[in-house]
């Protein structure tokens, strides 16, 4: 064991997450480690990050479920289509709540050896590219300022349509006031959270 491979931020991040959280972040930074030996942690957005080369994955705990989530997960090889690539605020395993909602430790480590091989050889996520007759969405700094420090509705706002994300911006930016503004800011990143889209009551 390299001691420099552990940070005791992440201890106390996992000391501070709910009990049934506890096990099951455990376990993951145990396996990540096992995985590669050249994986270090860190804290990054509040949350305990494992890098080599850059990011290659991040835990997260909340009230009632943990998320795991892999910064290159559309790069890598999964036959099985375990991963859910698809707008999902917990991660590629979905909410989980212990150790048996994940997949076998046999798949964990392979898809952790994958994400370190990609990192090595400096393999780029595909740009997702807006289409050329929509103007470019600008995100106000407030809302980004929101998202850095909420790691689910970050994840799902980024995997939003361009349309999805407009919705909610025009919501915030058309606030008559600042507080009217903080209240639809609160209320939209608890929805966003959840993977709800703006209009989400009336579909």
């Amino acid at each position: 064991m390299f001691m420099e491979q552990y940070d005791s931020r992440v201890d106390a991040y996992i000391a501070k997450s709910p009990d049934f959280a506890r096990s099951v972040l455990s376990y993951l930074r145990d396996v990540i480690h096992e995985a590669s030996p050249l994986i270090t942690e860190t804290i990054k957005w509040g949350c305990p990050s494992f890098d080599y080369k850059g990011p290659i994955v991040m835990l997260a705990s909340f009230k009632q479920h943990c998320g795991i989530n892999f910064w290159k997960a559309s790069l890598i090889n999964d036959p099985q289509k375990i991963m859910k690539l698809a707008d999902d605020s917990a991660g590629q395993f979905g909410r989980i709540t212990n150790v048996a909602d994940l997949p076998s430790k046999e798949v964990l480590i392979d898809f952790i050896q994958q994400a370190v091989a990609i990192n090595e050889k400096g393999l780029k996520v595909p740009a997702k590219v807006a289409p050329a007759q929509k103007a470019e969405l600008v995100i106000p700094d407030y809302l980004t300022a929101e998202l850095q420090q909420n790691l689910q509705a970050k994840t799902v706002f980024d995997n939003f349509s361009y349309s999805q994300k407009k919705e909610y911006i025009t919501w915030f930016e058309d606030a008559k006031s600042d507080a009217t503004r903080e209240k639809r800011l609160k209320e939209g990143l608890e929805w966003i959270s959840e993977g709800k889209s703006r209009h989400w009551k009336y579909k």
